[in-house]
């Protein structure tokens, strides 16, 4: 099996290696036998009791007619009633039936003898009843005739059973189809009749339910086929199932989707990526329903009671996996990571999943910890501050505790991290506090600036890093080299002693998630990506850190002009060793002095051919990205995670990293008016209204310069414009002057302009000519 297709393992904390539960609790039953499909009480078909076309009525009590509807099979060959597998454990089942307050179980010798059916063999695939085509006119005739009878037996033939779905939806029913680049599925037709079943009457939207039913209750010995796939495939696209009232049988099929062997997982996630960007959202969005629903049901007697279906998140959350597997497959994505959030579990116990997570990986105990794509950048932030939070107490407990046990006087300072820093010194300052502090570095930030007076309520400690970081990043200190192309800093490669100042940087931005803060930091996704890899500082020491696969994607997000001229070498058409004269050596300057690296064990004598030339463009990428500053990345990486060594960042992607370090650049204009703060003026004063009808009118580079002029970043914080607390005060100044910030404290001081013209005029100065971080 290729390594592309294998679906990770939910995510799991260091030493846990187990497979992800599909229960909260108890064995997981063998494979072979039927999960219990658990009658949902009378309460429950409340809400499958619709009355109007297009809707599903009661589960229970289509199911409890199926031996009288006989009629409608007489002219097939395979039975339309209810199939009971004929296997010992038969009494196992629930029974399914009208009447749910039946104790006993049903077994083989209770049914009427036209209950009972033989289980038959798998028969051979028919030859397909009817072409898209000739649905599609049959349709048309029943519409304008009233007339079903050929659409219902059409359903009623192609979803009574796997074999059957196979032969009227499969391209070629003789052809095998083994293969995961093709499932061999005519995913036109089945759109085509997924799309007119809501539109059909109740009675065949039954009809294909009992099918499903009859399916599911096969008794499956050995593997399954790819017949037995593609039907699963097939099913799981049903519109039905966006109806509460399906839930049941839903959660029967994704359960056996679930319990797939990896192989089969591994097909179904290279069929999914196949599937329409349309499609692929609706069974996203489907089974994130069903996962809310199922946590905050609108009507709780509809469903089973949750200690009776403990499977069902655990089943819907694997299957999320597969999709999100295949979605991280292809490039660009279907759909943006984000649409697999589930803001539902932002009012869950979130530190309840995560410490069951930490205690019990991936063992019997489930927790959405080990599905973090569905979590949102909202909860894993609440995550990661809670858990930050806890390692602050313990600290600062720990240091009081000892502080007492040497019968000293406690001091409130010592639950602090304190920085003391000089203005004229602050890099060497801080340099020297944050080393000899290192083991308060996860207690709270509090900074004072030798020979000022002032308590740092939070604008001090904002101060110093907005200082700090416009100080190191300058091009002149020749820490970073800034890339006017991509709009971001990458790592200077020049060779020194002492990385001490990577490690700093890497501190800072440890620090700023650690205390909430945003930096206006432009690093590219690449960086995120190496920071998380691995996510978790290793034991070893002499385990490398900092090392990724990178693409000539990533190389584009710093050195566009350098990636496409690579891309240019892969799809040349002439002769590369001739036309181009290269070898596999690479040239850098350091300090005016041009300096040569092989890329390879004698790369200087290996000349670049057509033959090994994507060789030598993926060792050039890996000597810029990685090996040519392993030293200062790996610094700046133990830098971070001492600050943030955490277990959380094992839930976090890197862009959600980059989220958490600088904020989201989504703007929205209309919540930060609703979320402001006035001081000497009113929401309804004149020159309020005129500068939110100014703002609101910006285009979005004017609007990101006004954050980035008020705030020191033109970007959000992940709780949203609310968390900025921003606020516009009165500035009793000449209405000549121009509008003044205090980045500290997000603070804009507004003049009472007169009229809309010119405090737009005056407002866009303002912002377009304020340098650096715009400090007060």
């Amino acid at each position: 099996m290729s390594e592309e297709g294998r679906v990770p393992s939910p995510a799991a904390p260091p030493a846990e290696a187990a497979a992800a539960p599909e229960e909260k609790k108890g064995k997981e039953p063998e494979r072979e036998k039927l999960p219990p499909i658990v009658s949902a009480g009378a309460g429950a078909a409340a809400g499958l009791d619709r009355g109007s076309k297009g809707q599903i009525s009661t589960f229970s009590s289509f199911i409890s007619t199926v031996s009288q509807k006989k009629e409608s099979a007489e002219n097939r060959s395979s039975p339309t009633h209810l199939v009971f597998p004929n296997i010992k454990n038969v009494r196992d089942l629930p029974p399914i039936c009208l009447d749910v307050r039946q104790k006993q179980r049903l077994s083989m010798d209770a049914l009427s003898s036209e209950m009972k059916a033989p289980v038959l063999p798998e028969p051979v695939l028919s030859i397909q009843p009817k072409t898209m085509k000739d649905f599609q006119e049959d349709v048309e005739k029943a519409k304008s005739s009233g007339d079903w009878k050929a659409v219902h037996d059409f359903y009623l033939t192609t979803f009574d059973s796997f074999p059957e779905l196979n032969a009227a939806f499969k391209k070629d029913a003789s052809a095998s189809f083994n293969t995961v680049e093709d499932s061999g599925i005519n995913a036109k037709f089945v759109n085509a009749v997924y799309d007119i079943l809501l539109n059909t009457p109740q009675d065949i939207q039954k009809t294909v339910l009992k099918g499903i039913i009859n399916s599911l209750l096969q008794e499956w010995k050995g593997p399954r086929t790819k017949d037995d796939l593609r039907a699963y495939f097939i099913l799981l696209q049903n519109p039905q199932f966006n109806n509460t009232s399906t839930y049941v049988i839903y959660a029967h099929l994704l359960r056996q989707i679930a319990t797939l062997v990896e192989a089969d997982h591994h097909f179904l996630v290279h069929w999914f990526k196949k599937l329409s960007q349309k499609r692929f959202k609706q069974l996203v969005e489907r089974l994130l329903q069903f996962i809310s629903l199922r946590l905050f049901p609108a009507k709780p007697e509809e469903f089973p009671p949750i200690t009776k279906c403990s499977w069902w998140i655990p089943s819907a959350s694997k299957v999320l996996a597969l999709l999100n597997t295949a979605n991280n497959l292809v490039h660009p994505p279907l759909i943006p990571y984000t649409d697999f959030y589930n803001s539902t579990l932002d009012h869950i116990d979130l530190m309840e999943e995560y410490h069951t997570w930490q205690s019990f990986g991936n063992s019997h105990r489930f927790s959405f910890c080990q599905y973090p794509f569905v979590i949102s950048i909202a909860a894993k932030k609440i995550i990661i501050q809670r858990d930050s939070e806890q390692q602050m107490i313990s600290i600062a407990r720990q240091s009081l505790v000892d502080k007492v046990s040497r019968r000293q006087r406690p001091d409130m300072n010592m639950l602090f991290l304190n920085m003391k820093v000089r203005r004229t010194h602050l890099v060497s300052d801080s340099l020297d506090e944050l080393t000899r502090k290192r083991a308060d570095l996860k207690k709270k930030l509090k900074v004072t600036f030798v020979g000022e007076a002032g308590l740092d309520m939070g604008g001090l400690t904002k101060e110093w890093f907005l200082l700090l970081i416009r100080q190191i990043f300058h091009p002149d200190y020749g820490m970073f080299t800034y890339h006017k192309d991509s709009y971001c800093h990458w790592f200077s490669s020049f060779k020194c002693d002492n990385y001490s100042e990577f490690r700093l940087v890497g501190i800072l931005m440890g620090l700023a998630v650690y205390n909430s803060i945003t930096l206006d930091i432009r690093f590219p996704p690449c960086c995120y990506k190496k920071l998380l890899s691995p996510p978790i500082v290793p034991s070893d020491q002499n385990t490398p850190v900092g090392i990724c696969s990178v693409t000539t994607d990533d190389l584009c997000q710093i050195m566009p002009e350098l990636a496409h001229g690579l891309s240019e070498l892969l799809s040349y058409e002439g002769n590369v060793e001739e036309d181009f004269y290269s070898t596999f050596q690479v040239f850098q300057e350091e300090f005016g002095i041009i300096k040569s690296y092989n890329l390879k064990p004698g790369g200087d004598k290996i000349p670049v051919t057509n033959q090994n030339r994507k060789e030598y463009v993926q060792l050039y990428i890996d000597f810029l990205l990685n090996k040519s500053i392993y030293k200062q990345f790996a610094a700046f990486y133990y830098g971070f995670h001492s600050v943030c060594a955490s277990n959380a960042l094992m839930l976090l992607r890197p862009e959600e990293v980059e989220i958490l370090v600088c904020g989201s650049p989504e703007l929205d204009m209309h919540a930060l008016q609703r979320s402001t703060q006035y001081d000497g003026y009113a929401k309804t004063d004149l020159t309020i209204r005129y500068f939110w009808d100014v703002v609101l009118g910006f285009p979005l580079d004017l609007q990101k310069k006004l954050l980035h002029f008020t705030t020191g970043s033109d970007r959000v914080p992940v709780g949203g414009m609310a968390d900025l607390n921003f606020k516009i005060s009165k500035n009793e100044t000449s209405t000549n002057c121009l509008p003044i910030a205090h980045t500290c404290f997000n603070q804009l001081c507004l003049p009472p302009y007169k009229s809309k013209k010119d405090l737009k005029q005056k407002l866009i100065i303002g912002i377009s000519n304020s340098e650096g971080f715009g400090l007060e």
